[in-house]
């Protein structure tokens, strides 16, 4: 049988910590005073750790901090977006990074200019054309195809161009050996070592898996597999050029797959020159020395073929049977064909546009934070996610939703006659729209302000001066005019009727730019106008 309850038994008996708190029995009036003054001073600190609890409580309340999610689909604009704004608001950073893109800048180049002999030479024919429209674009734009184009034109200097230009074929597989180099340097190095550019023409480099020095796997490119293998590349049938008998069959579907490097990947300092970009070459000579001096540096392969490029890129009949095939590489990111001499040249340094053109595909997500002083002189965090999107890494996008204050979506307008490189079948514009219905109707993203940027449109203007009709690949366009200014109001007015028809939230902040994100000045305008302002009421 339970006992009772004693209402009238005394709190300290039953209450432990009551009990704990108790003078000791027989406590003397010398441990007395000593006792409260410990209990005086462990108040005191007690009270001084609330109070810094409250301040800091206070502090985050006062401070600002914006998530910016780069959203749309691959080769749309957003890693030059990021760019811009580290150009903007991390210039040192930014500057400090231009030498690693060099390597960069050279493997577009080089990847251009065999995507052009693959294309001209007397054996492309024979490859499947349903293998030729999943060309990535880096290399050439995989366009709509209209009607078969019969072949009539014929390179005869492609013999000479393929001679000349065949050192190209082991530059390539040592850039891109060098993008996925194992070789981490410690973060309390300050200076990394100049690239030791020979490491990288061993032919077994990549025969084992990598392992960096804290037993991690290290840093990693991905090539889409392909159905074929060549066993003129260990990497790819992508980095093979034709080989010395001219053949040009080792073509299949990732022929031209594009490079990816892991977001994890610290690539830009295997390419950084540290210091001894700034060490006298001697004590007797104010002479700097530099990459240039280092003979296995692979500006040395670049100077010796820029006039094989030159010659290659100029010669009109390349030019007609390039038009002939429907190949647009002009339209592709990392295009420097334009840009021969000067980037082959020995002292070759990548401007602040370089960078900007500069494809390098990252695979996962980057952040990058900045911090912007606005109006009120206050700072304000701006951290900014760009996220990969291929369709295979879109579901990579959700858990970016819950707190993210803005989307900035790029839709690329001048694809309208383009398809997706992972999906043949999928009109790039297309796929856009859909992207953005899914984006805009998505219950997580009521509270999101949205900024839209239809982006390309120097492309946009360029494909319509050159007689591309829209109304041929979308032809509820009708027979409006083929300008840009009916084009491009189109286009607003389509991406903006479907926010106000689909939109989960039709009175967030919404706005949208005709823009083209390698046009420095034209992106700072509107980056730093006032338009950005609401992000603060978010």
């Amino acid at each position: 049988m339970a006992r009772p309850l004693e209402p009238n038994r005394r709190r300290s008996l039953s209450d432990p910590l009551a009990a704990a708190l108790m003078p000791p029995p027989n406590e003397s009036t010398a441990d007395r005073e000593r006792r409260l003054a410990a209990e005086s001073e462990a108040k005191r600190v007690s009270d001084g750790i609330d109070e810094m609890l409250r301040a800091e409580k206070k502090e985050k309340k006062t401070k600002f901090e914006i998530k910016v999610l780069l959203l749309g689909q691959s080769e749309s604009g957003k890693s030059t977006t990021l760019k811009q704004f580290q150009l903007m608001h991390a210039t040192a950073a930014f500057h400090a990074d231009r030498i690693a893109w060099r390597a960069v800048i050279y493997l577009n180049l080089v990847r251009s200019i065999r995507r052009i002999l693959d294309a001209v030479s007397p054996d492309s024919d024979q490859i499947d054309e349903a293998e030729n429209q999943e060309t990535t674009s880096c290399f050439a734009v995989p366009l709509i195809r209209e009607s078969s184009a019969v072949s009539v034109t014929r390179v005869a200097r492609y013999p000479q161009y393929r001679h000349a230009l065949e050192p190209l074929r082991e530059l390539e597989e040592r850039l891109i050996r060098m993008l996925s180099s194992p070789d981490e340097v410690e973060p309390t190095r300050t200076t990394p070592p100049k690239p030791d550019w020979n490491f990288y023409a061993n032919g077994n480099f990549n025969n084992q898996v990598p392992v960096g020095k804290n037993g991690r796997p290290a840093p990693f490119i991905t090539i889409p597999p392909s159905r074929t293998s060549s066993p003129l590349s260990p990497l790819s049938p992508s980095t093979s050029l034709p080989s010395p008998g001219g053949s040009s069959n080792s073509s299949s579907k990732s022929k031209n797959a594009e490079v990816s490097v892991h977001h994890t990947s610290n690539w830009k300092k295997a390419f950084s020159l540290g210091n001894r970009i700034k060490s006298p070459k001697s004590a007797h000579t104010n002479e700097i020395e530099g990459w240039w001096d280092d003979p296995s540096d692979p500006v040395h392969v670049l100077n010796s073929c820029a006039q094989p490029m030159l010659a290659l890129w100029k010669d009109p009949s390349v030019k007609q049977r390039l038009r002939e095939k429907r190949i647009r590489v002009e339209e592709g990111s990392g295009f420097f064909l334009d840009e021969i001499s000067r980037i082959t040249a020995l002292r070759y340094f990548p401007s602040d546009q370089d960078v900007l053109k500069a494809r390098l595909k990252t695979m996962g997500v980057v952040e990058h934070a900045f911090s912007i002083a606005d109006t009120q002189r206050r700072f304000i965090t701006w951290k900014i996610y760009d996220v990969g999107g291929a369709q295979n890494q879109r579901h990579a996008w959700a858990p970016y939703f819950e707190d993210v204050n803005a989307i900035i979506f790029l839709a690329p307008i001048s694809a309208f006659d383009q398809v997706l490189v992972e999906d043949p079948e999928m009109n790039r514009l297309e796929d856009s729209l859909l992207l953005w219905k899914s984006v805009v109707s998505n219950k997580l993203l009521s509270h999101v302000s949205i900024i839209l940027f239809l982006n390309k449109v120097d492309l946009l203007q360029a494909k319509l001066k050159s007689g591309v009709r829209l109304s041929h690949h979308m032809p509820r366009y009708g027979d409006r005019p083929n300008d840009y200014e009916n084009v491009s109001s189109y286009f607003y007015n389509k991406f903006g009727g479907i926010h106000q028809s689909f939109s989960s939230n039709k009175d967030r902040e919404f706005k949208i730019h005709l823009t083209s994100v390698t046009d420095t000045r034209r992106t700072a305008t509107i980056i730093q106008n006032g338009s950005w302002s609401f992000l603060l009421k978010s």
